[in-house]
């Protein structure tokens, strides 16, 4: 009889971003000048403080395990850095250090949910939130934000969609792929059912520290009481700080969740790379300069790559606030023909693109818009405007 394998693990989709990202480095190797816009990380290097945080940790021989939960000295770091910047009060005991983002939405899930739970996700989403979700035996229950609505939801939505089964609804703020920021009166509107309800805030805050035009960022959790302890805050140093291959992300919780997460953490990876949390411990207390040198060149990046796509036939997009992404409307050309065929989906746009034109995009049917794609402006302002061009280029040749 033949062994069968996972039905769980079958279920999971692979990742459409770093399959693009792979396709795109594939070439790239082979001397093809392609244009990446898949990027999910910063271009710039892991600034030289933290880099060298982590070389004198090795040669001091920090390179045992830590405690399951990351060490002491950088749950303490996190929770000043989460009461100066978040205005969240947490102790060392409600801190979870994991390996990377995901590895922390996957502790908190895996804390959470029991078979059959439902979680609300709303769209568009970042494609792992649903995989995630379901490796840890939750529903994935998706509700949609309009175009119109600024790709946000409402309360209102998010009540509508509530069940006797509901257990937590998953808030990215700013979004990946929209780069829209829910404001401080949405977000009062949400912890308002959510404690009506009895369900958790899964708030995934990777990306606070870009954000423009002013804007402050507001975690829910700092609403009031009720919320705070309804709310896992979700953060890390990936983003901000151009370590995404540190892989070190982090949670702020209630005690007990912390503690289930810390426990499920201690059996399947023991604990968080121990060079790379000296280094995360470097770039939340050291100087911050090099945040805001990137937060300037995104900024620059993101006027000019909103005002290109503005000035492109059948394409559009609204203004980001936040990330690094432009998430692009491509539903008039689905309806065209290129070379005599429909281009019918956003995956056969992106197949084009990627083979006849060396630009590699994300097709964002994953992220539950099938008529959309994001491009990330994590790359230089070169490899943007010779990308955009290509891309104009391509949408000339439609009819």
């Amino acid at each position: 009889m033949a062994l069968t394998l996972s039905k769980k693990a079958q279920a999971v989709k692979p990742s459409s971003t770093l399959a693009i990202t792979a396709k795109a480095k594939e070439l790239k190797e082979k001397g093809i000048d392609v244009v990446g816009f898949g990027a999910g990380e910063p271009d710039f290097n892991t600034p030289d403080n933290i880099c060298e945080a982590a070389i004198k940790a090795i040669h001091a021989g920090f390179t045992k395990y830590t405690p399951a939960e990351g060490t002491l000295e950088l749950r303490k770091a996190i929770c000043d850095k989460f009461q100066k910047f978040n205005g969240l009060s947490y102790e060392p005991n409600q801190i979870v250090v994991s390996n990377g983002g995901k590895h922390s939405l996957t502790n908190i899930f895996t804390a959470l949910c029991n078979p059959g739970d439902e979680v609300i996700i709303p769209a568009p989403f970042w494609l792992s939130y649903p995989e995630i979700v379901k490796l840890a035996d939750g529903v994935p229950v998706i509700i949609r934000a309009s175009k119109e609505q600024n790709y946000k939801v409402s309360a209102a939505q998010i009540e509508a969609a509530c069940t006797e089964k509901t257990k937590a609804f998953v808030l990215n703020s700013p979004s990946n792929p929209s780069g829209m920021l829910y404001t401080r009166e949405e977000l009062e509107a949400i912890a308002e059912v959510a404690v009506r309800k009895d369900f958790y805030i899964v708030a995934d805050e990777m990306y606070e520290h870009l954000i423009y035009d002013g804007a402050k960022p507001v975690s829910i959790a700092s609403l009031n009481e009720e919320i705070y302890k309804r709310t896992i805050t979700c953060s890390g140093v990936a983003k901000s700080y151009s370590m995404t291959g540190w892989r070190i992300g982090y949670t702020g919780s209630s005690k007990e969740i912390a503690k289930l997460m810390g426990s499920v953490q201690s059996h399947q990876t023991s604990n968080p790379n121990s060079i790379a949390q000296k280094a995360a411990y470097e770039a939340i207390v050291g100087p911050q300069e090099s945040v805001s040198l990137m937060h300037a060149e995104f900024n620059m990046r993101r006027d000019f790559m909103y005002e290109r796509v503005s000035g492109i036939k059948l394409i559009s997009a609204l203004k980001p606030q936040g990330a690094f992404y432009l998430f692009v409307d491509i539903s008039q050309i689905l309806d065209k023909e290129y070379n005599g065929i429909k281009v019918e989906t956003v995956s056969n746009l992106a197949k084009i693109l990627i083979e006849e034109y060396n630009v590699a995009v994300i097709p964002c049917d994953d992220f539950g818009f099938s008529d959309h794609i994001r491009l990330s402006y994590a790359i230089s302002m070169e490899q943007i405007k010779k990308g955009l061009d290509r891309i104009e280029g391509f949408i000339e040749k439609l009819v």
